[in-house]
């Protein structure tokens, strides 16, 4: 399957062809990965961490880690660390650590090359004019009536603005390109800005700041990266990546190259948006368990084994489309599977007392700790007159095909015996609160009894052992409204006051379990504690994905 995956990887076969061509001679192929510092990663970063530094690992070559701090306005230090702990938590090392703060005067220098050839100038116009001047798609711009000062005035100009002669808005350097061009980031973009905004890098040492699109060619080529990997949406820009080294004759320049960003169904990967999430305390914060950041998927329980696994079984295309969310489910499942221990928890419990069991007495039976690895060994779980059942095990009038406990019918109880519900007490308010059932005693498992047969088997927690635990299951944050567009789901966390088996009080912030016909969960990193255990819910075991 992999084999499959790379022999279409586009990218990898235009970097084959330069290496054939040797387009840039002797030197290793450089990639890149430049998130700008202004909020978490999510999981479409994690498509781009993937594909720079494994694309860089298959040529031998290297991957720089560069921050791309050209707007101080969003950029806080907290996003920085966060960015590094989420490309280590996944498994990678860069090769070189980069800010684009690094290279200011660089820029700045550069930007003075173009002033003086002619193809840059200080523009006044305002934000709104500059908009009704750039014209429409259809319609070619205007030019600023300052697109002719001279060279002497416009250097003089850029050298106050850097000086900090000038306010936010008052002044902009733009590049002379075309006004008429077809492609609207061609016409005269803004190359820099006036922001008067402290640096979580620089400090106040600058108060001109580069746009992106003039900072990132020159970010690349400084570094010497060949192949810079975008998604699709730098696409109409690339001309203007081009356009800048090509003016300031840049030798063996970088190649741009373009890439299908990850959209993926129920998931919002705007970092604004998510921002907007944690301001507005709709969730508890970045690293939410429902968040699709990278801190979320960690805290939720995702593995960096299932996230790459994902990355790589989604492969890299050239148009744009939608991942099934149940892809990135079933990576989890597969992943841990094999991994975790298997564990009994009642959700939603309803007491069992079973009226034929001798009431003072508390037996061991033996319970496997993975169907799926028989090597991980076995345990012993109490079982008692008293016992837990999850509520929805229950129907006072089955209906068709159900199988489990209702007055009159007998079913096993996993790893012990058959019993039989024989009557349902209820309160008050008609709720039923006890279930009166009786067991065979012959019918214990592993005894070789062969009697009869049952259709149900349902899990357990005996009640005089059980340990009360906080149960949190997720539904999707985001679900379609009724013109299929995302909306908030008020209803994506549910919470349970849980009772589980014994062995659950010992576990740690970070073990993972799968919780017998429940689903797989994680003892949260936040709230577990040595005195109660919060457990995340991973995934369920259902998956309506098919391999």
């Amino acid at each position: 399957m992999a084999d499959e995956r790379e022999a279409v990887n586009f990218i990898h076969q235009i970097i084959d062809r330069d290496l054939e061509s040797r387009k840039y001679g002797d030197r290793p192929i450089q990639t890149r990965f430049p998130p700008e510092p202004n909020g978490y990663l999510h999981i479409g970063h994690a498509k781009a961490i993937c594909l720079n530094f494994t694309t860089a690992e298959k040529y031998k070559g290297k991957c720089n880690l560069r921050y791309d701090d050209t707007n101080p306005v969003k950029e806080d230090t907290e996003y920085v660390e966060s960015i590094e702990a989420d490309v280590h938590w996944l498994g990678f090392e860069w090769d070189g650590l980069f800010y684009a703060s690094d290279y200011f005067q660089i820029m700045y220098d550069c930007a003075v090359r173009l002033i003086e050839k002619g193809k840059a100038f200080v523009c006044e116009l305002t934000a709104d004019e500059m908009r009704d001047y750039r014209g429409t798609l259809t319609q070619p711009g205007k030019e600023s009536p300052w697109r002719n000062r001279p060279i002497e005035e416009n250097l003089r100009l850029f050298k106050e603005m850097k000086e900090g002669k000038y306010q936010d808005g008052e002044f902009v350097l733009r590049a002379k390109i075309d006004m008429a061009s077809p492609n609207i980031n061609m016409r005269d973009p803004i190359i820099y800005r006036i922001a008067h905004a402290t640096h979580h890098n620089t400090g106040d040492e600058w108060c001109i700041y580069p746009m992106y699109d003039y900072a990132h060619p020159l970010e690349d080529a400084i570094e010497k990266i060949t192949h810079s990997l975008c998604t699709l949406e730098f696409e109409d820009h690339r001309p203007l990546y081009d356009w800048v080294l090509e003016e300031l004759d840049w030798p063996m320049p970088p190649q741009q190259i373009e890439f299908a960003r990850l959209n993926l169904t129920n998931t919002v990967m705007s970092k604004r948006y998510l921002k907007a999430l944690v301001d507005e305390r709709k969730v508890e914060d970045w690293d939410d368990p429902r968040m699709p950041t990278i801190a979320g998927l960690r805290r939720r329980g995702y593995t960096p084994e299932a996230i790459r696994d994902f990355c790589d079984r989604i492969g890299v295309a050239k148009a744009n489309s939608e991942v099934d969310i149940s892809l990135l489910e079933y990576c989890i499942r597969e992943d841990l599977k094999e991994k975790v221990e298997s564990r009994m928890v009642v959700l939603d419990p309803l007491k069992v007392v079973i009226t034929n069991y001798p009431a003072d007495q508390t037996e061991m039976v033996e319970i496997e700790n993975s169907k799926e690895r028989p090597d991980m060994g076995n345990r012993q779980l109490p079982f008692s007159a008293e016992l837990y059942v999850e509520r929805e095990d229950f129907m006072e009038v089955p209906e068709k095909k159900y199988f489990r406990l209702y007055p009159g019918n007998e079913v096993r109880f996993k790893s012990a015996y058959f019993i039989t519900c024989n009557e349902a007490i209820k309160d008050e308010n008609g709720k039923v609160v006890e279930l009166r059932c009786t067991y065979d005693p012959e019918t214990r498992s592993g005894s070789g009894f062969t009697g009869r047969k049952v259709k149900g088997t349902i899990h357990w927690v005996d009640a005089r052992s059980a340990v009360p635990i906080t149960v949190r299951n997720y539904d999707y944050l985001m679900i379609p409204d009724e013109n299929g567009e995302n909306q908030l789901n008020p209803d994506s966390l549910k919470e349970f006051k849980a009772f589980a088996e014994p062995g659950l009080a010992e576990a740690v912030a970070g073990e993972r379990f799968q919780f017998f016909r429940q689903g797989y969960y994680i003892a949260d990193e936040k709230l577990t504690t040595a005195d109660h255990k919060v457990f995340n819910q991973i995934v369920n075991l259902k998956s309506s994905w098919k391999k």
